[in-house]
């Protein structure tokens, strides 16, 4: 029986994949990797340092939290840290893409959250101490035009996670938020953010991410910014609200709205 068990969504590519590296590193674990691209799965698993097993899934599909269950039940007996990583965004205003849009974000960013921690639950309790880590972003507390429905899926689970986080702290499960900026990646790298000095400490890298899910599942951490800079957005949000939209309804933000997306991998 492996001392230590991890499972990380949306592992192919991104965070996902930054993750599971760095956790693949740490002392007498085995890992779940769990996206929708089996061959990248099997190649990542084929390449790292700890031992790994895979799902091929989509969890926006019904039966996609009893089929990971199913799978950590048979090949590892238990669970000490999930890391709900799996997420996407599909932009454009609510006039243009309407309740479509907003449902499909939310049952992908949320909803699809919520039914396989629902599944895992159990497991994770027997295993405690243990963690859930939230891979959740800035725009769940600070919104901008063109991602109102992916900012009202990322609000969703930060609420959810705080309220998880008292509910099962009894239990000694531990429920950390991490809440990325723009992370620089293969399908975003980032580069008209990256060439101007006033944006540039915007982006930072799936590593990045990665280290801060770490200190939010196994160092106890209740929540993580990346870059750290973006708690201060997120403290002047509540402060100076009115300042805040004055901000993202101007220039910075038209400058900001090129990116976006965060592949579901």
């Amino acid at each position: 029986m492996p001392g230590r068990v991890f499972l990380v969504t949306g592992a192919s590519s991104g965070i996902g994949e930054a993750t599971a590296r760095r956790l693949a590193v740490e002392p007498d674990v085995q890992l779940v990797l769990v996206a929708r691209r089996e061959e990248r799965l099997r190649e990542l698993a084929a390449s790292l340092p700890a031992p790994a097993t895979w799902v091929a899934a989509d969890l926006t599909e019904a039966d996609a939290p009893g089929r990971v269950l199913a799978h950590v039940e048979e090949h590892h007996g238990r669970l000490d840290m999930l890391v709900n990583n799996a997420g996407a965004s599909w932009r454009g205003t609510f006039a243009d893409e309407g309740w479509a849009n907003v449902q499909q974000t939310m049952e992908l960013n949320f909803n699809a959250v919520v039914r396989l921690t629902e599944a895992l639950l159990p497991m994770i309790r027997r295993s405690a101490p243990s963690s859930i880590v939230n891979v959740a972003s800035t725009a769940g507390r600070v919104s901008r035009a063109g991602a109102g429905a992916y900012s009202a899926s990322k609000f969703a689970l930060v609420g959810w996670s705080d309220s998880l986080y008292s509910e099962e702290l009894p239990h000694g499960v531990h429920v950390g938020l991490v809440l990325p900026g723009f992370i620089a990646t293969e399908g975003f790298p980032a580069e008209e953010l990256k060439a101007k000095a006033v944006t540039r400490w915007t982006v930072s890298t799936p590593e990045k991410a990665a280290e801060a899910i770490v200190d939010a599942g196994l160092r106890g951490k209740a929540e993580r910014y990346v870059p750290r800079p973006y708690g201060l957005v997120a403290v002047l949000r509540i402060v100076a609200p009115s300042l805040v939209r004055r901000i993202l309804s101007g220039g910075a933000a038209k400058v900001m709205t090129t990116a976006t997306k965060a592949d579901e991998a």
